[in-house]
């Protein structure tokens, strides 16, 4: 899937990844697709829930052993 910005948050634990993401999406426009990477077990719960609570699309999400990568639509304002 094509992407327009990544954020690597491998390494980095609750709730620091939520915290990143946060930040990097107000550096998008709408529309922009935004790849997430980490490896914290947690943010498969809570990279879901902030994008219900914010309007964005979480369009894809992937589990490779312990790496977890989602992909991000930011949502037009």
């Amino acid at each position: 899937m094509l992407f327009d910005a990544v954020l690597d948050a491998q390494g980095l634990l609750c709730p620091e990844p939520v915290m990143m993401l946060h930040v990097e999406m107000r550096k998008l426009k709408g529309g922009d697709v935004l790849k997430v990477l980490a490896t914290d077990p947690s943010t498969t719960r809570d990279i879901p829930k902030f994008c219900q609570f914010l309007g964005h699309t979480l369009e894809k999400s992937e589990q490779d052993n312990d790496l977890y990568t989602y992909w991000i639509v930011k949502k037009y304002k």
